[in-house]
């Protein structure tokens, strides 16, 4: 049998990126064989086997033929005769199509020439920095459109190619994306908000009409003014995509930059006949956001978070102007007090909200300490002292709860 690393870490290899994870391809075995000499199966839709020593992952050599819509409808065919180009013509991108003997896999990429397998001419996109499908087959899985996406943002100085981005304006014209389930949407969409430059997935995935299937929510943001004396950049759909890029600027997690991404659904709800103005929008954001949750089955800490970001973002801007009892009030809303580590990613978003407008990239966020020193303020009250005074003085419920919130109050108010 012959074995190549394939994919991946090729691509990052030939880039001069580290590379962590290897897939492996091997070509002219059985399942039987590789079982034989100590490979352990692992695979379910297509055999995969993991080496008995690295713990690597090794693929038989496959073709892929779909037979119905939908994440399953594929039928793989693994055999000793498949190639090894047979199986790099399955793949996405060129620039995911190529392999490298196994032989040569730990060498410098520099030592790879004269040896690299690259039927599709992966390195020459590689090198012009180009985005291509490798085959028509490109057609047959829609996620490939979401994972595509996640590459631009990834690798964002690379252009999509026009046969590419047309070939993916069919596919969403066709109904694919329809098909597409919740959890390899939302593992693509986490993946690429995760990179420096999230705002290039939701540019592409918009440029080829697939955002208003999957996102319908974020889609229709882009057109929607908003007053210019507090978004130089007017249009909301700018802006969002400014607080992506800024939260990835901040280099927040996964959960803030969600909330970014959802934090003004609302203004896309927007009667015409008011706008620029977006009076109550964070509620109907909030409601929005939830809804967009369940659709894609979200994970709990990201619905939470964005939750609080979109109903709250407006007063903790205007939170300079607030007094004690209202930041008191203020905190209680975003339950600051029970669960302090999330407030301050709320803060996270906030600021990257603040600062994803044009001209303001770089402004100062105030509202951020001032915030965090209350909330360490109210923290530092010691409730069971005053639960205990007041029990004795014949107070219950929420007369103590009452004691409590006060005395909180007065020490954020010695604090600011």
């Amino acid at each position: 049998m012959d074995v190549f690393v394939v994919g991946g870490a090729v691509r990052d290899g030939l880039m001069g990126h580290s590379v962590n994870d290897r897939d492996w391809v091997v070509v002219g075995s059985t399942p039987e064989a590789m079982t034989a000499l100590g490979y352990e199966p692992v695979g379910k839709d297509f055999p995969v086997f993991l080496h008995p020593q690295t713990r690597e992952e090794y693929a038989l050599a496959r073709t892929e033929r779909k037979t119905a819509r939908g994440y399953k409808g594929f039928a793989v065919q693994a055999a000793p005769d498949v190639t090894l180009e047979e199986d790099l013509a399955r793949r996405d991108l060129t620039i995911n199509a190529m392999a490298v003997p196994e032989a040569l896999a730990h060498l410098a990429p520099d030592q790879w020439a004269g040896h690299l397998v690259d039927p599709f001419n992966g390195l020459r996109d590689l090198q012009s920095k180009v985005l291509r499908h490798v085959t028509s087959s490109f057609a047959e899985d829609p996620v490939r459109i979401l994972r595509l996406a996640r590459f631009a943002a990834r690798f964002a100085d690379f252009r999509v190619a026009d046969e590419t981005l047309q070939l993916m304006r069919h596919m969403v014209q066709d109904g694919e994306v329809d098909h597409l389930v919740p959890e390899r949407v939302w593992q693509e969409l986490s993946r690429g908000l995760m990179t420096d430059k999230p705002s290039r997935m939701f540019e592409v995935l918009r440029a080829c009409g697939a955002l208003k299937v999957l996102l319908p929510e974020v889609d229709r943001l882009w057109g929607v003014p908003q007053r210019a004396e507090y978004h130089p950049e007017i249009d909301t759909g700018v802006h969002l995509m400014m607080v992506l890029d800024m939260a990835a600027q901040l280099q927040t997690p996964l959960s803030v930059r969600w909330a970014c991404l959802m934090h003004d659904l609302g203004k896309g709800t927007t009667p015409a006949d008011v706008l620029p103005r977006h009076i109550g929008h964070e509620g109907r954001s909030a409601k929005l956001a939830l809804q967009v949750a369940k659709r894609l089955r979200v994970p709990n800490d990201c619905k939470e978070l964005a939750d609080v970001v979109a109903r709250e973002h407006g007063n903790i801007h205007r939170s300079g102007e607030l007094n004690a009892a209202a930041v008191m009030r203020l905190l209680t809303r975003c339950d600051a007090i029970r669960q302090p580590e999330r407030f301050a990613l709320v803060l996270q978003a906030c600021e990257a909200d603040a600062r994803g407008r044009l001209g303001l990239e770089a402004i100062a966020y105030p509202q951020a300490a001032r915030l965090s020193c209350a909330l360490q303020a109210a923290l530092g009250v010691v409730t069971a002292d005053i639960a205990a005074a007041a029990a004795r003085e014949g107070l219950k419920g929420a007369q103590i709860g009452e004691r409590v919130e006060a005395a909180r109050t007065a020490a954020i108010a010695a604090t600011l």
